[in-house]
């Protein structure tokens, strides 16, 4: 990303000191918001993640994309079982006869297309493994200043970990980064940095660019950063003193 570009874009973007005490009142205090708040794990942590961690969250995030949350985590530990703890080396042995017939274990949630996933992807962290000795290597070694490009990559390179999929399981995972919850998205169409698509090449540089900016003035996570943004406008008051 061009740092030039990166700067003109943040002229237009408000100082993150406006937009935390905005927060702060409507979630009542400081001391509110900062119990909200959570944090991204570290490095280590992120390495010391295996590859069947990555897979494993994909998988719950692919699932859980327009279902109900609650019923994957229900059926969970019974996923786990049914998939061989999503170990890589197994997923990428097993035929298509063998997935058709977990698709249809009452034990797990039974469609097909999101079970063929589960080895796609599997392909995908194989392939990233053997080129960077595991996933979580890959992931901690990305730029920190192009998230939206290790969104791209899921996307393009693996199965149905676009849109929000992908972001939502990195966040899971513990790696640092924003999200674009509607709340965050309404944000910058309120404030006039983005129109139509938050989804498209230009609108995903904007907001990439203006966390970036809070970043530099705040010294906070994107982690933390995304949850300030969404508690700053639509109808997200919880918490806040009435």
């Amino acid at each position: 990303m061009n740092v030039g570009k990166r700067i003109d874009i943040n002229l237009k973007a408000e100082a993150f000191a406006s937009l935390y005490d905005r927060v702060c009142k409507r979630k009542g205090s400081e001391a509110m918001v900062q119990e909200l708040l959570s944090q991204p794990a570290n490095k280590k942590q992120i390495l010391n993640t295996p590859d069947d961690r990555f897979l494993a969250e994909f998988t719950k995030k692919v699932f859980q994309s327009g279902f109900v949350w609650r019923v994957v985590r229900q059926k969970w530990p019974n996923f786990e079982e049914v998939f061989f703890g999503f170990d890589i080396d197994k997923m990428l042995l097993m035929p298509d006869e063998m997935l058709e017939q977990k698709a249809t274990n009452p034990a797990i949630i039974r469609n097909f297309s999101k079970v063929k996933t589960i080895r796609e992807n599997a392909w995908m962290i194989d392939d990233i493994r053997r080129s960077h000795g595991s996933f979580a290597n890959f992931v901690t070694q990305w730029p920190q200043d192009d998230l939206v490009g290790l969104w791209d990559f899921l996307k393009k390179k693996g199965a149905r970990l676009g849109g929000n999929t992908g972001p939502y399981a990195l966040r899971a995972l513990g790696v640092d980064t924003f999200l674009l919850s509607r709340d965050v998205e309404g944000y910058f169409v309120e404030h006039g940095l983005i129109s139509g698509s938050a989804r498209s090449k230009r609108s995903l540089n904007t907001i990439q660019s203006t966390f970036f900016h809070w970043q530099n003035e705040s010294d906070l996570s994107f982690q933390e950063l995304s949850q300030i943004v969404s508690f700053s406008c639509g109808d997200n008051h919880v918490g806040m003193v009435q």
